[in-house]
């Protein structure tokens, strides 16, 4: 089905990190490659979009270097399409849809390995970004939930301080009506 093949595209996007190409898999269980993304990269997020499409952001490129670029892949096409670059190039990085369809991308890190709090929001429907308030602590590798009231849990990660880079017990919420982050309680 269309959704079993858009999850093992997302399995391949993060376990295949690095590739610029992607497979697919069909009903008789074998693999058939699909369209190649136009950057290869490593680190990036890869989120289902409303319309399903899958929209893949950041991470890292062929030097190693932070990417802010995002594509959009089309299951029914088997192609890729560049949309809208992200404000600050990221990897190690979140990206969550929200209910109102827009897609939450918080913290991660840059080239220079420095953790981020900033948070931007992709709208599929113009393929554009824009900045959001910042998380109180910068993280990168945390996790993003959604929760059923519309908000964002974030929780651990660490903060990319090198060479000692400490885990992080805390988490925050972000409120997509507001815009903002708060501090809630921190994990054990």
């Amino acid at each position: 089905t269309m959704t079993a093949s858009v999850l093992l595209l997302l399995l391949l996007l993060l376990e295949g990190a690095g590739l610029a190409s992607a497979q697919t898999t069909t009903t008789s269980g074998t693999w058939s490659l699909t369209g190649s993304m136009h950057v290869a990269r490593a680190g990036q997020t890869a989120t289902v979009l409303s319309n399903g499409k899958v929209l893949v952001t950041g991470g890292v490129g062929s030097s190693f270097t932070a990417l802010a670029s995002a594509e959009l892949y089309d299951p029914t096409t088997g192609k890729w399409s560049l949309t809208g670059s992200m404000h600050v190039a990221r990897a190690g990085h979140t990206a969550t849809a929200l209910s109102n369809g827009k897609v939450l991308v918080a913290g991660g890190y840059t080239t220079t390995n420095t953790a981020l709090a900033s948070a931007e929001l992709y709208d599929p429907t113009t393929g554009t970004w824009s900045l959001t308030g910042s998380m109180n602590v910068a993280r990168e590798n945390h996790t993003a939930t959604p929760l059923t009231n519309g908000e964002v849990l974030v929780t651990g990660g660490n903060d990319g301080n090198q060479p000692s880079v400490t885990a992080l017990a805390s988490a925050e919420l972000y409120n997509p009506t507001t815009g903002t982050w708060s501090l809630t309680g921190s994990m054990h």
